[in-house]
């Protein structure tokens, strides 16, 4: 199911951005956002908005002084904010002539495929009948094994889902920068990201708002998947007057971090894998390794592993770098650390003619149908 002639753009604004200090509701902000967003329409885009600020306008409502720590309270934030910043988007929505919806996702909608699926046809048919879905995180009945854990992971998934051809990251930030420009008088905007680099994800550490859950590293990684999936993302100052429109129009806003000029289909299954919960340890691989997983499209096989991070057990999902530790791929590992440990540097037939490691011989230690590469 695709979306009936309209192109597709996520936006996804952070809860600075939506909610004032005080956690009240930039009602002014949701007024100027609606005015862009029926310009964008105009243009031939429909939007889907993955908006935070649920649990940064809850809990002030609670009469608390400072986020909770713990997932109840969270939770309890989340349902106190959650009304409150729903029906500031349907009214003020509602007040520029467009109607809005709220959707609320967790990880197992979108891991299992029958529940992807729903929730893809969901947000098509509302984008097709002229609504603006809201989308947020279910905050009030996630747990840690299912949260997304901030909206910059769930506005990629959310923009693989439906397959949109952009995606724009509202932050209170210009983009990206060489360095910090808070402490950094030399730092320079990068306009476009062609590759997700080391430079690139050094230049992202140690940004981030105090509201949100994410900073621009966060950023970063989600950008590096909808780039594999073939969908640029911008991130930009969603302060800035007119910001969507300009971007839309095909002018040049924050950075752009551009698709891939062949993408790689990201099924619900890999985008698990690349989006899913911190991963539990990691493969260093050389540079032939590399090689075959970026270039040649082949599985990770225990020779070419110079090294294992754990602990891991066989299922989990691990990082695969460089001998220089940069993450380009992640992946579903059919062995534990220790098992690694002694295989790695071992062919398959070597490992075929060891008692010990013979059972290892028989699949890759990374299946490439359980691989994503970035680059």
């Amino acid at each position: 199911m695709e979306s009936a002639g309209h192109r597709i753009v996520v936006v996804k604004i952070g809860s600075s951005t939506v909610v004032d200090g005080s956690g009240a509701v930039k009602r002014g902000y949701l007024s100027a956002l609606a005015r862009q967003l029926s310009s964008v329409r105009d243009l031939g885009w429909s939007p889907i908005v993955v908006s935070s600020g649920a649990i940064a306008c809850g809990y002030p409502l609670m009469g608390l002084h400072e986020k909770p720590h713990d997932i109840p309270g969270l939770q309890a934030a989340a349902s106190v904010g959650q009304g409150t910043l729903a029906r500031a988007y349907s009214e003020v929505f509602g007040e520029a002539g467009m109607l809005s919806s709220l959707v609320l996702l967790t990880r197992h909608d979108t891991s299992r495929r029958s529940a992807y699926l729903h929730a893809r046809d969901a947000l098509l048919r509302l984008v097709d009948y002229g609504v603006v879905p809201i989308v947020n995180e279910n905050d009030t009945t996630s747990v840690e094994e299912i949260r997304f854990g901030d909206n910059d992971t769930l506005s990629a998934v959310v923009a693989c889902l439906v397959k949109a051809d952009l995606c724009v990251n509202f932050s209170d930030v210009d983009g990206l920068f060489t360095a910090d420009p808070s402490t950094h008088d030399d730092a320079v905007r990068l306009p476009v990201v062609h590759r997700v680099t080391e430079e690139v994800m050094h230049a992202a550490q140690g940004s981030s708002s105090k509201m949100g859950t994410g900073g621009m590293a966060t950023k970063i990684k989600a950008a590096r998947v909808l780039m594999v999936a073939g969908i640029p993302m911008v991130v930009c100052n969603g302060s800035d007057p007119g910001v969507l429109v300009r971007i839309v129009a095909g002018g040049q806003a924050g950075t752009r971090f551009e698709a891939a000029a062949k993408p790689h289909e990201i099924t619900n299954y890999k985008l698990w894998i690349a989006l899913g919960d911190t991963p539990r340890g990691s493969l260093i691989v050389d540079d032939g390794a590399r090689d075959a997983l970026v270039s040649g499209g082949k599985s990770l096989l225990c020779v070419g592993v110079v090294k294992a991070a754990g602990p891991f057990e066989a299922g989990d999902i691990v990082n695969i770098k460089n001998q220089q530790g940069h993450i380009f791929a992640r992946g579903k590992v059919n062995a534990s650390h220790d098992e690694v440990e002694l295989a790695r540097g071992y062919s398959t037939k070597e490992m075929a003619a060891n008692r010990l490691l013979a059972p290892m011989a028989v699949h890759p230690l990374v299946h490439r149908d359980e691989l994503v590469v970035f680059e």
